[in-house]
């Protein structure tokens, strides 16, 4: 199950491992960890498909145990900081059986909880000693869904080796990305540098410190780095490429990013909780398009909405009723548009905003907004009108001292020969406040 994984560690066992707190962990380090906690599953009778909670971050011994209790084919519930008040719920949903507690000095506790997890799906798992592995969404716009996956079907793209690298895990434990990040970098023998706050000066100054090569990350934290211009105090040549997912990219921000970076390769990444992480190849560092899919994929437009039928699928959520249709395909509810084997992604279907009839796409308003001088950050949604069903509004914050009448007067001069009127916000608030959560995600309305 995870001897490929065991193999590249012994076979590179003076390489470095991992990187957390200035200190260098080698996979030699890893293996004896890992043994460690074999004996520590067995000495408090953890039996195999117990469901377990992981709190952590990435650690030394958070991943350590990841992979002991993979060996061990438990189902892991990992959870991060960024979901602190939702963690009772969560940990209800799933129906943790037993919890290990990683703090920030890597310090681990250990708590049995009376409950006995016996979902149909923990069954499927336990009937073929199969690990698992159960993701929540972030429920910024509703209800959080618990994806429960088996572990052997999102391992098998592991085993085909590829590019070792040096790589901080940006994207959080508990998220698709992350766990995606933590598999690639440790099967091909890369290094991890581990940051302890994702803020630019933390990660470009770790990016320059361990020579990193791969940052995986959100456009959302992009623009922040373009915003504090972090990359001006940092060497950051080591850099080849920079990943961006988990929300559409406002065109404004790619251009700038690979205009400061033009040597940095830029690559679009697409993934689902419920599907696992696609391969991806954008047409050019500063283009929308991308091919998404590859071995264990299949994808398929219909009415502009990309439809996913993915070999690492789910086995279902824990809450909420099945989301595949009888032939397996997954309605992701992103709008795209096509290009032969290209295709641009313009939006949530359910983030669309209807004005008299006419479509507009949040991100296409905000990478305009963000281009004008003064604007830190802006989330677009649609509000109610009585006259054409919607109007465009804007939350808008600013590093100047205008009111949102000022602003909104040199918003619409700005706009006025980029954008169609219907799509000019009609209503501007200026907020003081972050719009993204700790996922370096925009928090959008819905």
């Amino acid at each position: 199950m995870i001897s490929f994984l065991l193999e590249a560690f012994r076979t590179n066992k003076d390489k470095e491992a991992i990187i957390w707190k200035n200190k260098s962990y080698n996979y030699k380090w890893l293996l004896q960890r890992i043994s460690y906690w074999r004996e520590v599953i067995k000495s408090n009778k953890i039996k195999p498909g117990s469901v377990t909670i992981l709190e952590a971050d990435f650690s030394p011994d958070s991943v350590a145990l990841f992979i002991s209790l993979i060996e061990h084919s438990c189902v892991l519930v990992p959870l991060t900081s960024s979901v602190e008040s939702k963690k009772p719920e969560f940990i209800e949903i799933s129906q943790g059986e037993v919890s290990f507690l990683i703090d920030l000095k890597d310090e681990v506790k250990v708590t049995k909880f009376s409950r006995i997890a016996d979902h149909n799906y923990y069954k499927k798992l336990r009937s073929l000693n199969h690990p698992g592995l159960v993701l929540f969404s972030s429920g910024s716009t509703g209800k959080s869904k618990a994806a429960v996956h088996d572990l052997v079907s999102l391992l098998e793209k592991f085993k085909v080796p590829r590019h070792s690298l040096r790589t901080v895990p940006f994207l959080l434990y508990d998220h698709i990305g992350g766990v995606n990040t933590m598999l690639y970098t440790l099967s091909n023998a890369g290094c991890m540098v581990t940051v302890q706050e994702r803020s630019p000066d933390s990660v470009l100054s770790a990016v320059e410190k361990y020579k990193v090569e791969l940052l995986p990350t959100s456009p959302t934290f992009i623009n922040l780095v373009l915003l504090s211009e972090a990359y001006k105090r940092y060497d950051l040549a080591s850099l080849k490429t920079i990943t961006y997912g988990t929300e559409p990219m406002p065109e404004s921000t790619l251009k700038r990013i690979h205009e400061i970076l033009p040597d940095v390769r830029l690559l679009q990444t697409y993934g689902l909780s419920e599907l696992g992480i696609l391969r991806s190849k954008s047409k050019d560092s500063d283009s929308l398009w991308v091919k998404v899919g590859g071995e264990g994929f299949e994808t398929k437009i219909v009415n502009n909405i990309l439809w996913i039928r993915a070999e690492s699928a789910m086995i279902g959520y824990l809450n909420v009723p099945n989301p595949f249709d009888e032939d397996g395909w997954f309605n992701t509810g992103d709008l795209v548009e096509v290009d032969g084997d290209y295709i641009r992604f313009l939006g949530r279907e359910s983030e669309i905003i209807n004005v008299g009839g006419e479509k507009v796409y949040p991100v296409e308003v905000e990478s305009m907004l963000q281009s004008l001088e003064g604007v830190e950050g802006v989330t677009v949604s649609g509000e109610s009108n009585p006259i054409t069903g919607q109007i465009v509004k804007a939350l808008v914050k600013l590093n100047t001292e205008e009111t949102s009448s000022e602003f909104r007067k040199r918003m619409r001069a700005f706009c006025r020969d980029k954008l169609p009127n219907y799509k000019i916000p009609q209503k501007v608030e200026i907020v003081t406040e972050d719009m993204h959560g700790d996922r370096f995600k925009k928090k959008r309305l819905g």
